[in-house]
């Protein structure tokens, strides 16, 4: 899992190939673990989440699948991939965007935070330990029990902030 200060696509020799092949072989490793079936189409789904490290909503999504076919994928099929991909914790969805990106990390289950640029809509998905201290003692106090987290919080990536973008 990316550092809080990780940007995959910062760096100038940064392998984005090498992404999408680790992530599509995650995937293959952990449908073959929990016995279930990576199809066709989920494939494809998650090689379109993984194009960039920018969340990518379903009807983008839709548009990618549908490139060199001869017929529309339906987005119940969408989102069956989607709701596949989201239960295996393949992907995670980024609710304030309502988009989906690739989990750094999907060997095994955890909390999800997130860096998103408002400039190149960049998401980054950071180290959760930072936060498990605040949000514990969060919990604590408020006698509030917890079931979820997802923190998304909003900025400028290095990048766009070296530009000078807004």
């Amino acid at each position: 899992m990316l550092s809080n200060m990780d940007s995959p696509v910062a760096h100038p020799d940064h392998d984005h190939q090498a992404c999408i092949d680790a992530a599509l072989g995650a995937a293959r490793e952990l449908c073959k673990e929990k016995q279930q079936k990576l199809t066709k189409t989920r494939e494809k789904v998650l090689r379109l989440i993984w194009d960039s490290h920018r969340p990518v909503g379903a009807y983008t999504i839709m548009d990618g699948l549908a490139e060199g076919e001869q017929k529309r994928i339906a987005p119940p099929t969408v989102y069956r991939a989607l709701d596949f991909l989201l239960e295996l914790g393949l992907i995670h969805r980024i609710n304030s965007l309502n988009a989906y990106i690739g989990c750094q990390d999907p060997s095994h289950e955890h909390h999800c935070y997130f860096l998103i640029c408002t400039s190149c809509n960049l998401a980054i998905e950071v180290d959760p330990e930072s936060f498990q201290a605040p949000v514990g003692k969060l919990q604590e106090r408020s006698g509030f029990d917890i079931r979820q987290q997802n923190m998304e919080l909003s900025g400028l990536c290095q990048h766009c902030r070296e530009a000078g973008s807004d």
